[in-house]
């Protein structure tokens, strides 16, 4: 392969920069499984040399390496088990209140924060695509581009309904409340992926771009929202710097959220055929959190739970993505 790419002849190709891509993402692979067998190995050594006798500073370092490895080891097995087509792809990843008014905006705003904290974790870029503030509280709705190697095949795993149950902080009573924000994810497609998309099948508003509070972000109508009237699937976009950004921005959202429909779709058909039956309403929530009477996170599809429920609002997903891709495998 190295000589293919060698050859003159080869730039001209319509797919060399897509092949050569390939090439550094194998040999950067490549290069990672050597440092991890090296790695334990070393860890092998120094186990041995401790089973000739006691050494505390020795131990510790055995300790230390021993769990950083276990959460490479982790870490290798969610990239082992991303097998779709676009799971190497930046991730659109939206946020929408659900039903019940100040206290499921201020759910959705906490769930915006938990992808936020996720992705600085993993030291993933994000850029605001959209970001629809109310004034009293939380979030009607946001959207971000994650962008980062398998971003779209770990967030995967958060499509669907997400619930909250808490002692609303909006209620003079002190009552318990139930929640509901719904998580939309779809990858950024490639360049060389095209949707086809009817002129006449959009609907194009422009409106005034603004910020967190109300705060104007310009006085012209830059931001865009687009309906595609054939799914009733609408896009907004107001960050970027001019309406035309903005609306080339939103073009490529509602591409790649008509490339997830198609993607869900297909999925819904197979699961008919096997005679699978599952409603698609607010009830049927992927994973609930529950702060009262007693703390638990808890995903309906795979049994993974814990009572860290701060860590995992924290950013702490991890072990629930792990479990999704065992389970969706």
């Amino acid at each position: 392969m190295r000589a293919v790419t060698a050859a003159p002849a080869f730039w001209s190709r319509p797919d060399a920069q897509k092949v050569s891509s390939e090439l550094s993402r194998r040999e950067a692979d490549l290069a990672r499984w050597d440092r991890i067998e090296r790695e334990f190995d070393d860890l092998q050594t120094i186990a041995e040399l401790l089973g000739d006798g006691e050494d505390a500073e020795l131990m510790s370092e055995f300790d230390e390496r021993s769990a950083a490895f276990r959460r490479q080891m982790e870490d290798e097995q969610m990239e082992l088990l991303l097998s779709g087509p676009y799971d190497h792809c930046n991730a659109i990843l939206s946020v929408h209140a659900g039903s019940g008014g100040l206290d499921s905006q201020d759910w959705a705003e906490m769930l915006y924060r938990m992808y936020l904290r996720w992705c600085e974790e993993r030291r993933f870029k994000t850029r605001l695509l959209d970001y629809q503030h109310d004034e009293e509280a939380g979030i009607k709705c946001a959207t971000l581009l994650i962008q980062g190697e398998t971003a779209y095949g770990y967030l995967r795993s958060e499509i669907g309904v997400h619930r909250l149950v808490r002692i609303s902080p909006f209620d003079t009573n002190k009552r318990r409340h139930t929640s509901f924000a719904s998580v939309d994810v779809s990858p950024q497609l490639p360049d060389d992926v095209d949707v086809e998309i009817a002129p006449e099948d959009l609907r194009i508003d422009t409106y005034r771009s603004s910020g967190a509070g109300g705060q104007h972000v310009n006085m012209t109508d830059s931001a865009v929202r687009i309906t595609h009237l054939p799914t009733g699937i609408v896009v907004s976009c107001q960050n970027e710097r001019s309406q035309h950004m903005n609306k080339a921005t939103a073009l490529s959202v509602l591409k790649s959220k008509l490339y997830q429909r198609e993607l869900e779709q297909r999925q819904a058909e197979m699961s008919a055929l096997a005679g699978e039956k599952k409603e698609s309403t607010w009830g049927s929530q992927i994973r609930s959190y529950v702060l009262q009477p007693y703390t638990l996170v808890k995903d309906h599809r795979t049994g993974e739970e814990t009572g860290n429920v701060s860590g995992v609002l924290d950013g702490g997903l991890d072990p629930f993505i792990l479990a999704y891709l065992r389970w969706a495998r």
